[in-house]
């Protein structure tokens, strides 16, 4: 029988990535904090979870392995990322290395993992109840009352089919998409990027290392390309090949609605036709495996905006409840790990009185911010997905600027440091601007539609001397916080005009090899 008056400091909604982390890293931060999780579904989830979201990227793999401490757990239970990987023209040729491949060769500094997020959520369930937090499944929110005059917070819950009530003071909606935070305070907001996806799990490894017999495309890489986040790409899609442990496979699709309508791929049988036009030899694995099938699901409108995403009035929204991007590039545990890392600082401030509202003010216009820079890096661009030299050019460029800033604030643990950030915003405005201009460009080519036929080309990003030294600098620094900014965006000012000559192809402007991109301009020959 549940506690009908049970009190918390903190009450989180939602028991998945979002919320179990947020509690776990408030306990880390405040032992003494009464914190209940709040899970509308039975714990532990099921291994291959129906959920987007097992590849990481930089700052999510920093906040799980580093910030958490979770490193151990996520070695011993799950797999080491070899990269994102992109493969141009793929669905033309039975044989891959007959494709134009964007990839590592061997692995870069600051190491991320493919995450079975069902093992995963399962682990961290049994970690917060191992130290005496609070994680009750089967519980459902029903209704919340707001206290804005600095009382605790009401919520109405049914677990296990019997009404209970919950006071907080401070409510934190990580619930994904049922966001009953946002829609109670009308908070959401339109997105107009509105991609669509379809995915699922198979119980069987996929490796695009066998797709071709050329030995010296097998040679050019010293992992498995199995162990990549595998893209397969074209005009107004990619779908992925996610490795998961235990010899499973997620298999996904995330396409411009206006290209490709998800009622083209909205069932397994949809979703394997759709495969056998564009990409037949990813096709030819799932129908040999659709007995392995363990899973399926699709969603429309995968962005998801919200006016506001925390409170003076000791209330937050993390994770889907309150943005999403879009899954190319995996920000979404990136987004999670700043979301998370600002609501703890607010609920510590809050506790002590120590500039809480503008602290506030501050946080919500920066997560807003960031938000506003990765959604540009999708906005009107899919039609490009397809064209070799705009993806290169772009992925340079994307990578190069989130490094060089948002991922360096991250690892330098430089998000809350107001001070350090007054004195860069004049730099941080200019290269938001200079992002903006790239992203234009980047727009304009992509309406034309160009698709690669795949000339066997490897666009190896190993071999980029800048891609080498940003990396490197993220985990070991070379010098001061404001020197090694300076220097990002100093770096990121010579790089565009290189970028920008590259993407027009004037072969004749400039040396073949330079000292931040080395070879790559040869390598599009």
């Amino acid at each position: 029988m549940p506690d009908t008056t049970a009190q918390y400091d903190v009450a989180i909604i939602g028991g998945g990535l979002a919320g179990l982390t947020l509690a776990l890293q408030l306990h880390q931060g405040s032992p003494d904090l009464a914190i209940v999780v709040l899970e509308r579904n039975s714990l532990p989830p099921p291994i291959a979870a129906h959920k987007v979201g097992e590849s990481t990227v930089e700052i999510g793999a920093r906040y799980l392995s580093h910030t958490l401490g979770l490193n151990e757990m996520l070695e011993r239970t799950q797999l080491r990322k070899f990269g994102l990987r992109y493969f141009f023209g793929g669905g033309l040729h039975d044989d891959l290395a007959k494709a134009d491949e964007l990839g590592i060769s061997s692995t870069l500094p600051a190491i991320s993992y493919q995450i079975d997020r069902g093992k995963l959520e399962g682990d961290l369930a049994d970690i917060l109840q191992d130290r005496g937090i609070t994680v009750q499944d089967k519980s459902v929110v029903k209704h919340v009352t707001f206290n804005e005059n600095g009382g605790a917070h009401a919520i109405q819950v049914t677990r296990h089919d019997e009404a209970a009530s919950i006071r907080c003071r401070w409510l934190v909606d990580a619930g994904s998409r049922a966001a009953i935070v946002k829609r109670q305070l009308s908070m959401g907001k339109p997105c107009d990027h509105k991609m669509g996806a379809a995915w699922f799990r198979l119980d069987k490894p996929v490796a695009v290392d066998d797709w071709s017999d050329a030995e010296a495309w097998r040679r050019r890489c010293d992992q498995p390309r199995r162990l990549s986040t595998n893209h397969l790409m074209g005009s107004g899609y990619w779908a992925w090949i996610i490795p998961l442990a235990g010899d499973k496979t997620s298999v996904g699709l995330v396409a411009d609605p206006d290209i490709h309508p998800l009622s083209s791929y909205c069932s397994f049988d949809k979703f394997s036709n759709w495969l056998s036009l564009h990409q037949p030899t990813l096709a030819s694995e799932v129908l040999d495996a659709r007995d392995t099938l363990m899973d399926f699901m699709f969603r429309k409108n995968l962005s998801q905006d919200s006016n506001q995403v925390w409170s003076a009035d000791r209330w937050a929204l993390t994770g889907e409840a309150g943005v999403f991007a879009d899954p190319f590039y995996s920000p979404g545990s990136d987004l999670i790990a700043i979301s998370n890392t600002f609501i703890c600082d607010l609920i510590r401030r809050e506790r002590s009185a120590s500039r809480f509202p503008v602290h506030v003010a501050i946080y919500e216009q920066m997560y807003q911010s960031f938000f506003s820079i990765i959604m540009s890096l999708y906005e009107r661009q899919y039609p490009g997905f397809g064209d070799t030299r705009l993806m290169v050019v772009k992925t340079t460029w994307d990578y190069a600027y989130n490094w060089s800033v948002l991922t360096w604030l991250y690892f330098r643990e430089l998000m809350t440091d107001l001070a350090f950030l007054k004195a860069a915003q004049p730099r941080l405005v200019a290269m938001r601007a200079l992002n903006e201009t790239m992203q234009s460009k980047f727009r304009q080519r992509a309406a034309e539609k160009n698709v690669a036929e795949g000339r066997g080309r490897f666009f190896d990003q190993t071999a980029i001397p800048m891609f080498r030294d940003l990396k490197a600098a993220l985990v070991d620094p070379v010098a001061s916080p404001d020197i090694e900014l300076r220097d990002n965006c100093l770096r990121l000012e010579s790089l565009s005009p290189i970028l920008l000559s590259l993407l027009a192809d004037e072969s004749s402007n400039g040396k073949s090899t330079c000292s931040l991109l080395g070879d790559l301009r040869q390598r599009f020959n």
